[in-house]
């Protein structure tokens, strides 16, 4: 069943579960050659496994105060529609090992994984960057900034010219056994991080 060409079903407004605005103060990035996406056989917009490629790392960068933004914005090209995808986010602090982070997202691709505030949805969590990655566009610090204490503000989003063919994509893991839920999608990004 293809995804494009013609619409299938009609929305409405929720009203015993109004969607909600912003997403956690949390966000999971990895290497983009260091994790394995597994797709929904019927649908491309659903990722249904993440499994780390050998010994890989998901890394958890928290915060606080919703500090952490995406925004997926639809771009009309002449081969069709592409999505280009931001994520801003702040980190407090400025360590060299800050530095040495924001230099390896800057250089090389990462995609992340956001949870909306929103979780009566089944793109509760979604995945960005999935096909072309994402690059560290944007590492800003004022060193007088009161409201992230000195920290860096950052921008990540796609590389030039290099936008993502779907939005992003609706991340929901199952357990071993059952269907797949939010609380085993949590476990299952859990379970990657170190």
């Amino acid at each position: 069943m293809p995804i494009y060409n013609k619409i299938s079903a009609g929305f409405a407004m929720g009203t015993a579960e109004p969607i909600t605005s912003g997403v956690e103060d949390v966000v999971y990035i990895f290497n983009q050659d260091d994790v394995a996406f597994t797709y929904d056989v019927s649908n491309p917009l659903i990722v249904t496994g993440l499994t780390a490629v050998s010994s890989a790392k998901v890394y958890k960068f928290q915060g606080t105060n919703n500090s952490f933004n995406s925004v997926s914005k639809l771009v009309k090209t002449q081969v069709g529609p592409r999505y280009t995808e931001e994520i801003d986010f702040n980190i407090a602090g400025l360590s060299v090992a800050i530095k040495d982070q924001l230099m390896a997202m800057g250089y090389g691709r990462v995609c992340a994984v956001l949870i909306n505030n929103y979780k009566s949805s089944d793109s509760a969590i979604e995945l960005f960057g999935a096909v072309n990655g994402l690059i560290l566009a944007n590492a800003e610090r004022s060193a007088a900034d009161e409201t992230i204490e000195g920290g860096y503000k950052l921008k990540l989003t796609n590389p030039d010219k290099m936008r993502e063919p779907y939005p992003p994509r609706a991340v929901s893991i199952a357990p071993t056994s059952g269907p797949a839920t939010y609380a085993s999608t949590v476990t299952a990004l859990e379970a990657l991080t170190h």
